[in-house]
């Protein structure tokens, strides 16, 4: 009862990365949970094109008629799923590279800093739309594998500068003294130590991957299935909604939807540091 209580304290000391954290497992609960509570309407209905808020329609109907609110709930799987993968394979290449290039030096860290410099001066965006025109982007888990492979040099060069102020220690020397092995340094003593920033990096990276995907499927050059937030801003653009004075809850619902989970990460991330980063906490 004792850790419990402890643990509570903790998750609720910051008011807005509680909020926070409330948003981020609404939104995982409502994509992965809400399809099997909440049926997709795919049946066009004439007579009730762009209805307002209503009960039948909680979030109005788009320019078929269909219901906006189970597209909703239908259309985070894909974003999140990319979101998650393309932070985590990110941030995993970009410290396990960061860390490698400070302890061993030499020819290896200036070919990785080379190597990160080159992905630097890349624009990522325009790169994404060809690869998206010569490669079927169509499997989330390839497109998040290339926005991981684009987002990595920024976190591994400040990986690299932490690592190497972090060596110099006295505990990584005694480390050093007793042969552990880079990959003991690595692992037990020099990444405990850089831990909130690698999760709040994690963070970050996961929206910067939703705008990518978000702006690829808008454009329609990554074809996913019509599930998903993207896909209802692109169709919602393509069939002339902006023309239509009734189509607002239409157009805004996807938008507030991807601005309040990214809201809901940034948030998430001021809990985060305060857990990871003892000498921020204030009560616990």
């Amino acid at each position: 009862m004792t850790t419990l209580r402890s643990t509570w304290r903790m998750l609720t000391m910051n008011k807005v990365g509680f909020l926070g954290l409330l948003g981020v497992l609404f939104f995982v609960l409502m994509s992965f949970v809400g399809p099997y509570i909440v049926p997709l309407d795919t049946q066009t209905k004439v007579d009730k094109i762009y209805q307002p808020p209503s009960r039948e329609f909680w979030l109005g109907t788009d320019s078929e008629g269909r219901d906006i609110f189970s597209q909703i709930v239908h259309g985070g799987k894909e974003v999140l799923m990319v979101a998650f993968l393309a932070g985590i394979m990110s941030t995993g290449i970009a410290v396990t590279l960061g860390a490698l290039s400070a302890l061993a030096g030499g020819w290896i860290d200036a070919a990785i800093m080379g190597l990160a410099d080159i992905v630097l001066t890349i624009p990522h965006f325009p790169l994404l739309a060809v690869l998206a025109g010569l490669i079927k982007l169509e499997n989330y888990v390839l497109l998040a594998f290339i926005l991981a492979v684009l987002a990595w040099p920024s976190l591994a060069r400040a990986i690299r500068a932490q690592v190497l102020s972090l060596r110099e220690r006295d505990f990584v020397e005694a480390a050093r003294a007793l042969d552990l092995g880079t990959r003991h340094i690595i692992l037990r003593e020099i990444l405990p130590n850089m831990i909130s920033y690698i999760v709040i990096n994690l963070i970050f990276a996961m929206t910067s991957a939703i705008y990518a995907q978000v702006g690829l499927v808008f454009l329609g050059l990554v074809p996913f299935s019509g599930k998903n937030w993207g896909v209802m801003l692109s169709l919602a653009w393509t069939r002339g909604a902006i023309f239509y004075k009734n189509s607002l809850w239409y157009i805004m619902s996807p938008v507030a939807a991807i601005a309040l989970f990214q809201l809901s990460l940034v948030s998430l991330t001021r809990l985060l540091e305060e857990i990871f980063n003892p000498r921020l906490r204030t009560t616990v």
